[in-house]
């Protein structure tokens, strides 16, 4: 049975009792104030994290995305809470908008100058993962800015932030007094779904460990007769993911290393909510720009939609067969999709009405053999 418990995650909290889920995967806010949003203000509390630590069972993992600006105070409250760090995975992509101050343009309108096109002069006037161009995100062209005064020149080209190409995700851990090997027997929790969450199916060489040398997994070692074995079951996870974008295949290289998903696109968005009414939203107007916007509309408005395939992948990497999966920040309910999908349980918690709407919807959507939600007021 699936739950989406609408309300302030701290209050449903407390309501569940000790040591009764196996893995939290969770979007929170990352304390950006993105786009303006009330939730966004601050990341979590300690207060918050501290009641996850409470049920979630001993040796149960925490995934928690942030933001590069704020990883550290995310970070910091996990710790403080009472969890273990046990590493941080990065989710890379290309379609990221740099959202920069143009220096020259600032102080062309210190000096009376009216502004004269975008806070940032290179970046396109098209979505990043429209190759035909056919939704344009301004009415105007953008061109170069050209500075205006001698004070500007100096500073022509300069800005104030870079690219986004990556969100961090802390990996945490409850603490258990045991074992490993006991506590993944008397828990089922502790450990890594490692054979899951292998990339590609390409044949790898291993070796035998031979006492008193040392090798590489990945390297076959000649010169020891028979130790030489194969695997189809791919490579090792590893704490790089990645949207398969060109722009991010072409600066890795070998991308079949990684785990690859896009961002999320309409249809993963949206599906489950045909029912739902469509909303007409502004998207991020970058800073000190004067350029409108072209609305977008959807049913799914929920500004930050994880894809359901990284979702899947996460889900399926912390939580054991069978398990329950936590998101006390459910917002639209990828994590949810992502953990019907795999074929676990689903425990969220969602303060606006709006967005839990859309969550049971696409929970919904992707449960089809499961028992329907359950919506707790």
């Amino acid at each position: 049975m699936h739950k989406l418990y609408h309300g302030n995650c701290l209050d449903i909290l407390r309501t569940m009792p000790d040591c009764s889920v196996d893995a939290v995967v969770t979007d929170p806010p990352y304390g950006l104030s993105f786009m303006g949003k009330r939730w966004d203000y601050d990341v979590p509390s300690t207060e918050i994290w501290a009641e996850c630590l409470r049920v979630l069972k001993p040796g149960g993992y925490l995934l928690a995305f942030a933001g590069t600006r704020t990883q550290h105070r995310m970070a910091v409250r996990i710790e403080d809470a009472g969890f273990e760090i046990r590493d941080m995975l990065a989710w890379m992509y290309g379609s990221g908008f740099p959202k920069s101050h143009n220096v020259s343009c600032a102080i062309d309108k210190s000096f009376g100058h009216p502004n004269r096109g975008r806070a940032i002069p290179t970046a396109s006037t098209y979505q990043a993962s429209d190759v035909n161009k056919e939704n344009k995100l301004t009415s105007n062209e953008v061109t170069p800015y050209e500075p205006l005064t001698d004070e500007a020149k100096n500073w022509h080209g300069w800005g104030t932030a870079l690219k986004p190409a990556m969100e961090p995700i802390t990996m945490a851990r409850k603490p258990f007094k045991a074992t490993v090997a006991q506590n993944v027997q008397e828990w089922g929790t502790g450990a890594i779904n490692i054979d899951g969450c292998r990339i590609g199916e390409e044949e790898i060489k291993t070796c035998a460990k031979v006492p008193g040398k040392s090798f590489n997994s990945l390297a076959p070692v000649s010169g020891f007769n028979g130790c030489e074995e194969s695997t189809h079951l791919g490579r090792w996870p590893a704490n790089v993911l990645h949207d398969g974008s060109a722009e991010i295949l072409q600066g890795m290289g070998e991308a079949a290393r990684f785990f690859y998903t896009p961002k999320a696109c309409k249809a993963d968005r949206e599906n489950g909510c045909f029912a739902l009414p469509l909303v007409s939203y502004e998207m991020n107007r970058p800073p000190d720009s004067d350029v409108d916007l072209v609305p977008t509309v959807n049913r799914n408005f929920h500004p930050t939609v994880k894809p359901t395939d990284l979702m899947r992948y996460l889900c399926r990497m912390v939580t054991p067969t069978g398990g329950i999966v936590l998101d006390p920040f459910t917002g639209s309910g990828s994590t949810g999709r992502g953990a019907v999908l795999e074929g676990f349980r689903f425990i969220g918690c969602e303060m606006d009405a709006d967005y839990i709407e859309i969550a049971k919807a696409r929970i919904l959507a992707a449960e089809k053999a499961y028992q329907p939600c359950l919506i707790f007021d």
